[in-house]
């Protein structure tokens, strides 16, 4: 019975303490729709955008990472608080179970000191916890909103660039008639016009380290054979000067011979250049490593 009057008073207790932080947020989070479910709608939409415009449209990629990045720490955060505020109900329950202990009870008492002191003890750290749990709770929902209100941010970003792409249709559209569609042909796996700029790259620029084209399953361009990797250092290393120098003269050739090749887009040193939105050089958000990053490689794909 004490129990459950415990757990009981310990809810309420715990109720009452986090009612003057939690009410406002709890109302705010009731009017907003969640990010995580548009998220998941828009990701649909730019997977079919991409589809129509042959090939992962970059700006939209790079918005839709960060949404998720934002979208994550939103949702860490939310588990973490509803974890403090667990931590809150089980800390009242602890101090109405423990009961009060005052000097006067303390000093009058006849009998096994060990579980008096022992009392004593457990109290004063309940009540040294009390502020640190309410602290840390109030910092929590700080950190929450506005993890929630970037990821709110991200996720309108990549629904106007979405509405966007979709109203420049008939200027992408045109872009992709001149070109036309190529499917992969000869025992290679790449398009005519894949090969005919790797050819060219070859020609031009000094190749020490190695480059790919083909890789089978990828889910992007180069599984449909439509892109190529140029390395300009081995290992996931930072290239050295000179080979940044080639790099970056090699991202300028294709940029500068694009219209006559075909090309679709360009990535190097964490930036793209994608010939569909027009938009000139663009950064990446960090990917985890020089390799994903394309700190490493030149990346050129085609139409």
């Amino acid at each position: 019975m004490r129990a459950t009057r415990a757990a009981t008073l310990g809810a309420v207790l715990a109720a009452l303490l986090l009612t003057p932080v939690m009410a406002g947020a709890a109302v705010q989070r009731a009017a907003k729709p969640d990010p995580e479910a548009e998220l998941r709608k828009l990701t649909r939409e730019a997977s079919q955008l991409n589809k129509n415009y042959r090939g992962q449209v970059q700006s939209l990629e790079e918005t839709r990472v960060q949404a998720s990045k934002a979208a994550a720490n939103a949702k860490s955060l939310k588990r973490a608080l509803a974890t403090a505020q667990v931590d809150v109900v089980r800390f009242a329950q602890t101090a109405y179970m423990g009961g009060t202990l005052d000097s006067t009870n303390l000093l009058s008492f006849e009998g096994d000191a060990t579980t008096v002191l022992n009392q004593a003890a457990t109290m004063s750290y309940l009540a040294s916890q009390r502020a640190t749990q309410l602290n840390r709770i109030q910092e929590l929902i700080k950190k929450a909103k506005v993890a929630e209100k970037a990821a709110e941010t991200k996720v309108v970003k990549l629904k106007n660039d979405i509405a966007a792409l979709k109203k420049d249709r008939v200027r992408i559209e045109g872009l992709l008639a001149k070109y036309g569609f190529q499917t992969p042909s000869g025992s290679g796996g790449l398009t005519a016009r894949t090969v005919a700029m790797r050819n060219m790259v070859l020609q031009a620029f000094p190749m020490p380290y190695s480059y790919g084209c083909l890789r089978p399953g990828d889910p992007g361009d180069h599984g449909s054979g439509r892109a190529c990797d140029f390395m300009m250092s081995t290992g996931g290393r930072v290239p050295t000067a000179e080979a940044k120098e080639r790099g970056d003269r090699l991202a300028q050739w294709a940029i500068t011979n694009g219209p006559r090749l075909g090309v679709m887009y360009i990535i190097w040193q964490q930036k793209y250049y994608d010939v569909r939105t027009g938009a000139g050089w663009k950064m990446m958000s960090n990917r985890g490593g020089n390799t994903a990053n394309h700190i490493d490689h030149v990346h050129i794909s085609m139409f």
